[in-house]
């Protein structure tokens, strides 16, 4: 476990990349990162799909910047507080899926199985890509398998 530093709190790119302060709790910030952003995904759910996609792919571009400058600034690559990415899967995985607190749920705990453990090419991806992308790719990753499943449920649903 990585402690969570005190510039989560005073400077802003930090405060965004610890997902508004959700990744700075002791245990499983992951967990509590991608809980933080359900309720901007209810937000943004009503969006139309082509605004959706484009609000998540600017997160996704923000958040390689945030990401890499927070990493560096800390001195450790992928700080477990760092959660933007989480922010970012979790909404690749609800993208096109209509707003529910089930559907909610379970792109929660599917986008979390994906990111805990990281099936081909998810793992390979976290262990060679670097930089603040690194951190990003595998979320990304996880996101899509995870919006995969989501859409299959839909589908059988």
């Amino acid at each position: 476990m990585n402690r969570s530093p005190a510039s989560v709190w005073h400077r802003p790119t930090h405060f965004l990349a610890f997902g508004f302060g959700s990744g700075a709790v002791p245990w499983a910030p992951g967990t509590f990162g991608t809980l933080a952003a359900i309720p901007f995904y209810w937000l943004i759910s009503e969006l139309p799909l082509t605004w959706y996609l484009a609000l998540v792919a600017v997160a996704f571009v923000w958040g390689v910047w945030i990401c890499d400058k927070t990493s560096r600034d800390l001195g450790v690559h992928d700080h477990s507080g760092i959660v933007w990415d989480e922010f970012v899967g979790y909404w690749i995985t609800m993208a096109a899926v209509p707003f529910s607190w089930e559907a909610a749920l379970w792109g929660f705990i599917v986008f979390r199985i994906f990111d805990v453990f990281k099936p081909w090419p998810i793992r390979w991806a976290d262990r060679r890509v670097a930089g603040g992308f690194g951190i990003m790719i595998d979320d990304v990753l996880a996101g899509i398998y995870a919006w995969s499943t989501m859409h299959l449920w839909l589908w059988l649903h």
